[in-house]
């Protein structure tokens, strides 16, 4: 940066007419290096690689110690250091100069060429040219079609008096550097246009390919990624009660998804995306506001987010993140903009598609229940009955009391599953209403551990400090736990640990048993309806209302099994009335 006082215009800033001074044999010699600049302008080269290959060139033609070029940041009306020989540093720093303030601001400013000649004297807004102890400097305008593009300086590191024939040379050569500047923009944006073009369409197909849910993110994930060049892509969509944020597919922090990381809308970066119904750009992770520690943790240092929006409603959030610092263009927020648009209408489309699915199987499951889970216990309810009235005074006692015994149990049984699929149809179709309520938990578990007939409460183990609350529906807690406890008993071994904790706003409940675990195989299906295990006798249900109950409170029900190697459930509720 440079800044020189208005009151130098002499020897310090002088503005020499292109048309003085007498060409000498050197001259000569410049102008064909001149030419090397021209052949290299016209090599078509990306920008990048272009103005590193002109430098080189440039300092070759007036004999200087360092160039560098600085291009127009219109929308911050400042220019900054896009390649250096001599002065790396300035790219390397992204130094920025105002337009109009320093040497290389007013040469952009005023267009036209400034001379330096001793650096030492003059006002410059860059601390890096005394470090470098550049002595003098000569800068000229870029310009084409009338437009500034930025500027071009060359320095030297002994004091030097620039003559004409050293502006009129540098001048000849910016004109032609303008041009080459220009014509790779122009490519570049041609370029940026059809692979534009061909995400949208790549997309486009993806979303025609009838995926299901879970292929479809992923798939959007990886042309998303690859396109855009970025470390991380992560797809998060809204909650049913559309409070939070829930990541559901990732490249590069597929930690989000496992530990199903939740963002209140509003919040963070992903949360005030989908609050501001806007992108946003992190240029520096490590000093913005984001909630979700595994950003810094993954050593994340750029974020570009756009809004997923399907029918005016936002659904969700599509990220792109960089290891490296990265300034994510406009045409980048563009790209990906038009991404999600299609995205949020794929998502939508295969929401619909497995819904309509999931409903057909369901039709087709509730027959096969109604079939052969209800007819079982209605039979045997019916049979037993019939016996009773017909010979039930003529019968022993001891068979009376195991035919009661018997009729006592497959009338339980119908009754559960009558409750079931009633609690299914309730939930499905919303007509459950959540009412929410401070619970403790320690004596609402014990309650609840005494009254569940398939559970011996003795050997339910409660490890939750005293006064622990939270706010949640009581019946729906009845529902879930006899469901957990009524299966640690059926399918693992006592003891049953229940554990829980408050942490991240959540209060989170475990109930743990010391069996063999849920087999591998069924874990994928674990919480998907009329879903049994070998040895199962149950209807299939339980654990699916269990968490469909929990996810109507903004909340979860997931598995894994604990390091002794048992099954281990654990409820996830909010911790606190608003949500």
């Amino acid at each position: 940066m440079s800044r020189e006082p208005d009151r130098k215009r002499g020897e310090a800033d002088r503005r020499p007419p292109y048309d003085s001074g007498v060409p000498t044999q050197g001259d000569a010699s410049r102008l064909r290096r001149l030419q090397l600049v021209t052949d290299a302008a016209l090599a078509h080269l990306e920008l990048d690689e272009l103005l590193g290959e002109l430098l080189a060139r440039i300092r070759d033609a007036l004999d200087a110690e360092t160039v560098a070029i600085l291009l127009l940041d219109r929308d911050a009306n400042e220019l900054v250091a896009r390649a250096a020989v001599g002065l790396e540093e300035e790219v390397e720093q992204g130094t920025r100069i105002p337009i109009g303030q320093g040497f290389a601001g007013r040469v952009a400013a005023d267009r036209l060429p400034i001379i330096l000649e001793d650096v030492d004297h003059a006002d410059v807004l860059n601390p890096i040219l005394r470090q470098k102890k550049i002595k003098s400097l000569l800068g000229v305008p870029l310009i084409v079609n009338s437009e500034i593009l930025g500027m071009l300086h060359v320095n030297t590191l002994s004091r030097q008096a620039f003559n004409p024939n050293d502006v009129e040379l540098l001048q000849l050569v910016a004109d032609r550097v303008s041009l080459a500047i220009e014509h790779a923009r122009l490519f570049e944006a041609e370029r940026s246009a059809r692979r534009r073009l061909e995400l949208v369409q790549s997309v486009t197909e993806t979303a025609l390919a009838h995926l299901q849910f879970d292929e479809l993110l992923s798939e959007l994930l990886k042309r998303v990624h690859e396109v855009l060049g970025t470390d991380t892509a992560t797809i998060l969509l809204e909650d049913e009660g559309g409070r939070e944020l829930v990541a559901r597919a990732a490249i590069g922090l597929e930690e989000e998804v496992e530990q199903q990381v939740r963002i209140p809308i509003g919040r963070g970066f992903a949360g005030r995306v989908a609050a501001e119904r806007r992108p946003i750009v992190l240029d520096d992770v490590d000093l913005a506001d984001v909630v979700n520690p595994l950003l810094r943790e993954k050593g994340i240092k750029s974020m570009l987010g756009v809004p997923l929006v399907a029918d005016e409603k936002v659904v969700g959030v599509l990220h792109v993140g960089t290891l490296e610092p990265r300034i994510f263009t406009a045409d980048d927020t563009e790209v990906l903009q038009l991404v999600a648009d299609r995205a949020a209408l794929a998502i939508e489309k295969a929401r619909v598609h497995d819904e309509l699915v999931r409903l057909d199987q369901l039709k087709l499951n509730f027959v096969a229940v109604a079939s052969h889970e209800l007819r079982t216990p209605a039979t045997a309810v019916f049979g037993i009955t019939a016996t009773l009235r017909e010979h039930g005074d003529s019968l022993p006692d001891e068979t009376r009391r195991e035919l009661e015994e018997t009729l006592w149990e497959q009338a339980s049984r119908l009754r559960r599953l009558i409750e079931q699929l009633l609690d299914l149809s309730r939930l499905d179709s919303h007509a459950v209403k959540i009412e929410r309520q401070a619970l403790e938990l320690r004596p609402l578990l014990t309650e609840i551990a005494a009254t569940c007939l398939e559970v011996r409460s003795a050997d339910v183990q409660l490890d939750l400090d005293e006064g622990l609350e939270v706010f949640a529906d009581r019946l729906a807690l009845e529902r879930i736990f006899s469901n957990l406890l009524s299966n640690a008993f059926h399918y693992g071994k006592p003891p049953v640990v229940v554990t829980a904790s408050a942490l991240d706003r959540y209060v989170r409940i475990s109930v743990e048993d010391e069996g063999q675990g849920v087999p591998s195989e069924l874990v994928p299906r674990l919480f998907s309806r009329f879903e049994r295990g070998s040895v199962g006798q149950g209807s299939g249900l339980g654990l699916s209302i269990a968490r469909t109950y929990a996810q109507a409170h903004g909340g979860d029900l997931t598995y894994d099994q604990h390091e002794r190697g048992g099954a281990r459930f654990q409820l996830i509720l909010p911790a606190d009335q608003s949500e």
